[in-house]
């Protein structure tokens, strides 16, 4: 008898239905099969029809054509052939710690000044809830802006099935320098808490690399340019902060643990020092000039461009604020098309949480349609292409045979309106349905 079962063991073993965990013992797993109607993988540039997703726990096993797939006696089937089925979608620049910058409830400041940590925290919980249920199965998550180490905590409870949340890749606190982050323009003799780590001089930038990595950090945020303004022959100036010194002992560092470097950088000396010290991407990047993206595109530098973002909270045009905000926009208008028109490698960010997260996270595709990106070049840049950047891919942001099961549906069509990413109808994360409301 216990030969029988063997034999049946090693059948279904065979078969797909059961695999072994690290113990060797067998665990059954219940396959999936998702009816598409169309299917946009991450990767092709042609979007298939009619094709059937075959899943066997929180892995794709197959996918075919309806006509000719063959889908296990017993498999739970979900029928989206009225819909668009697409990979789970990634956001590169999230703060999940944050929860908007209104000037009138108080900006920046009031996050690190008003409510305990605590508090913080159980928005983050909501946040990342959100998230995912607008299909965002996976997100880079930019610094905690004075929170300190709460986004690992949060990584911790999402892998631990405590909350529902994406994926995440943490940057932990972030890094600037003296004069280089907020808050500001207080009393000089107040010891006034700030929203990144701050350093002086490489030995500092090294040890605080090393700090944030020890604690969990998947990437380490820094930033090279900090405050803006418009100079007086009307271009956008960005102050530098980090010498290249200090930005080559972080990159070094870093680079030496297998982990990589986001940068925030609007242009100019910041922009320049931090290609020339090796960051692996670029955040924001208002205003590149023909230099900084031949150098991105020689270099492989990620560019997360954050569109939507800069479209919000513009102080009064006849302010020197207003005038630094519209010209934001109209440096980065010229930037994003120029760099992606010489091919640089472009993935999808929101920054939000600069913005509240009861804003539409979907809302930057069209502001990269109308800048010139087609819409599948802007669904890959939300799916296959931060994969290869955060090292995953293959496993997320695509459907494709070993993949994890991380897919969404709308009920549009995403090629003729890109805001149909919008309404996410069906969202399935490691082979869980999150949501279902597709008609």
């Amino acid at each position: 008898m216990k030969r029988f079962v063997s034999v049946v063991v090693a059948l279904l073993i065979t078969a797909g239905a059961l695999s072994q965990d690290q113990s060797g013992k067998p665990v059954l797993h219940s396959f999936v099969a998702i009816r598409a109607g169309a299917l946009i993988d991450g990767k092709s540039d042609q979007p298939r029809s009619n094709q059937v997703i075959l899943i066997r726990g929180n892995v794709i096993d197959s996918i075919g054509d309806a006509a000719t797939a063959h889908i296990p006696q017993g498999a739970q089937i979900i029928d989206l052939t009225h819909a668009t089925v697409l990979p789970g979608m990634i956001d590169s620049h999230t703060h999940i710690m944050l929860q908007g910058e209104d000037p009138a409830a108080g900006g920046y400041d009031i996050n690190l000044f008003k409510y305990p940590l605590s508090y913080r925290v159980a928005l983050a919980t909501v946040s990342v809830r959100r998230a995912l249920e607008q299909g965002f199965t996976t997100l880079r998550d930019v610094e905690t802006e004075g929170a300190g180490y709460s986004d690992i905590g949060i990584k911790q409870a999402i892998n631990g099935g405590f909350i529902p949340g994406p994926r995440l890749f943490v940057s932990t606190l972030g890094i600037s320098t003296t004069g280089g982050y907020e808050p500001e323009d207080y009393a000089s003799e107040l010891k006034i808490p700030k929203g990144v780590q701050l350093i002086d001089g490489p030995v500092e930038a090294r040890k605080a690399a090393r700090e944030q990595l020890d604690h969990g950090a998947d990437w380490i945020k820094i930033y090279t340019t900090h405050r803006s303004w418009v100079g007086k022959n009307g271009e956008l100036v960005s102050q530098p902060t980090m010498t290249l010194e200090e930005i080559k002992a972080i990159t070094d560092e870093v680079h030496g643990w297998g982990k990589k470097v986001a940068c925030h950088s609007y242009g100019g000396i910041g922009l320049h020092r931090a290609l020339d010290g090796g960051c692996d991407s670029i955040e924001h990047g208002l205003d590149l000039d023909d230099a900084a993206v031949a150098q991105m595109v020689k270099q492989g530098t990620w560019y997360c461009p954050t569109l939507a973002v800069y479209y919000h909270d513009w102080a009064p045009a006849d302010t020197p604020e207003g005038q630094r905000d519209r010209k934001r926009v109209a440096v980065h208008d010229v930037s994003f098309p120029k760099a992606m028109h010489a091919g640089v490698k472009i993935v999808f960010g929101t920054d939000i949480g600069g913005i509240p997260w009861t804003e539409p996270i979907a809302q930057e595709f069209p502001y990269m349609v109308k800048l010139g990106m087609s819409p599948m070049e802007a669904i890959k840049s939300a799916t296959s292409r931060p994969a290869e950047m955060l090292e995953m891919q293959g496993r997320i942001g695509v459907i494709m045979p070993g993949a994890y099961a991380d897919i969404v549906a709308v009920s549009g069509d995403p090629l003729r309106d890109i805001s149909a990413l919008g309404n996410v109808s069906f969202v399935m994360k490691d082979g869980k349905v999150f949501r279902n409301e597709v008609k």
